[in-house]
């Protein structure tokens, strides 16, 4: 196994399945078909929660975890599919899913640069701020690395539970379970 820490390490692409460019899905929009704006939730018995999901046209806004969900959720979207498919051991990076990330430009580049932390394999906020460009010896930049994962707004997209030493937006036992699949 590589080292995350090594600045050194190749930044893991996914492969493409099914001929694809980035894998299951398509290379843009978050889905197979069109979807509407919405919200769609299904009740993970994985996570004892649901997965919550808000979409604004091609792009992901919103992944959250409720006990509840919202009640205008739908239950079917492509995204919900490989979502579910991934928390019954199914390796997926979410490569061609298109997030709207609204959050400032600091925060954006950390999160950015998670999703490249590849499927079962933990990085720590140092790592991840330099894989944002940002400098790990400043406390400020490491600040920001903290920010931008404590409110990520589409965890398993954005894998925040990859990183060992960080906060998650997931609720603690949804990030342990999530760790746990992976093997961390």
């Amino acid at each position: 196994m590589t080292d995350p820490d090594d600045d050194t390490t190749a930044k893991a692409e996914a492969p493409a399945e099914d001929g694809e460019e980035g894998g299951p899905g398509t290379a843009t929009g978050i889905g197979d078909n069109d979807q509407e704006t919405g919200i769609y939730a299904r009740e993970s018995p994985y996570l004892d929660r649901y997965v919550q999901l808000g979409v604004a046209g091609e792009k992901l806004i919103n992944v959250s975890f409720p006990e509840e969900p919202n009640g205008d959720a739908e239950p079917d979207h492509p995204l919900l599919d490989r979502i579910f498919a991934y928390l019954e051991g199914e390796t997926d990076e979410f490569t061609g899913v298109d997030i709207a990330l609204t959050v400032p430009t600091e925060q954006r580049a950390v999160l950015e640069a998670l999703r490249n932390a590849p499927y079962g394999e933990d990085v720590s906020v140092g790592r991840l701020a330099r894989m944002a460009g940002l400098d790990d010896d400043d406390g400020s930049d490491i600040q920001t690395v903290r920010m931008a994962l404590d409110t990520n707004p589409v965890p398993v997209v954005v894998p925040d539970h990859r990183v060992r030493d960080g906060p998650s937006s997931a609720p603690p036992r949804v990030e342990q379970r999530l760790r746990s699949l992976e093997g961390l």
